[in-house]
């Protein structure tokens, strides 16, 4: 998306909680709002889980297992696991599993954990318990064993050139979206109750975690993912 956004020159766009903080490093492009949902949430966290049969109960139970990430811009499924790994004291991942791979989607790991394709996965809380909601077999075979810190819902960031007074008009705009009858079929057609503001402030979590992993926001480039 940052490149997207760079390369075709946009205005605005919906950031994830890590991608806006690497495009606010590199580009200053400013977060607005972001959707509050029907059930008051407008933040998740990254969960962990395995199979209830993989006899896995510890990281240290991990070893030479397959572990299933989403992608390398993704607060819960790259940067928590990295975070929750390192605590544990696995230094060098690449040779403490098996095999790491990226599914692609949060949907994909929570599959691909189901079929036995990966040992570990990762994903949001928020598509693992929609998940869980459709699939029963989501609560009877899989088990949670970490989740990260709650952060922000995917926001619209601005660039940086927008004034100050246009990014007001952007977010009074959004935020009073609910009260109109037109907004609030767009708001029920984006799965959304309402927009709230958004600020730097609540992407402490990432920062907090990108510092104690030593990534340098602004000069942090993605290698090819496998």
């Amino acid at each position: 998306v940052i490149d997207n956004f760079q390369f075709l020159k946009l205005d605005g766009a919906f950031f994830g909680s890590f991608s806006y903080s690497l495009a606010r490093a590199k580009l200053g492009v400013v977060a607005l709002a972001r959707p509050e949902y029907p059930d008051g949430s407008s933040s998740y966290h990254g969960v962990l889980f395995v199979r209830k049969d993989s006899g896995i109960g510890t990281v240290r139970q991990m070893k030479g297992k397959r572990l299933a990430l989403v992608a390398r811009a993704t607060t819960a499924g790259y940067l928590f696991p990295s975070i929750f790994l390192g605590r544990a004291g696995v230094r060098a991942p690449e040779t403490f599993f098996k095999e790491i791979y990226y599914a692609g989607t949060h949907e994909g790991t929570i599959d691909d954990v189901l079929d036995r394709k990966a040992d570990v996965g990762v994903s949001k809380n928020t598509v693992y318990n929609r998940f869980a909601a459709e699939n029963p077999r989501i609560g009877r075979e899989l088990v949670i064993l970490g989740k990260s810190d709650d952060v922000p819902e995917n926001a619209l960031a601005v660039r940086q050139g927008i004034e100050d007074s246009v990014r007001r008009k952007l977010v009074d705009a959004l935020i009073a979206m609910h009260a109109d009858p037109e907004g609030a079929k767009v708001l029920e057609a984006f799965g959304a109750r309402r927009f709230i503001g958004t600020a730097d402030a609540d992407y402490m979590p990432v920062m907090s975690y990108t510092r104690e992993l030593g990534i340098d926001l602004a000069d942090f480039k993605f290698p090819a993912e496998e």
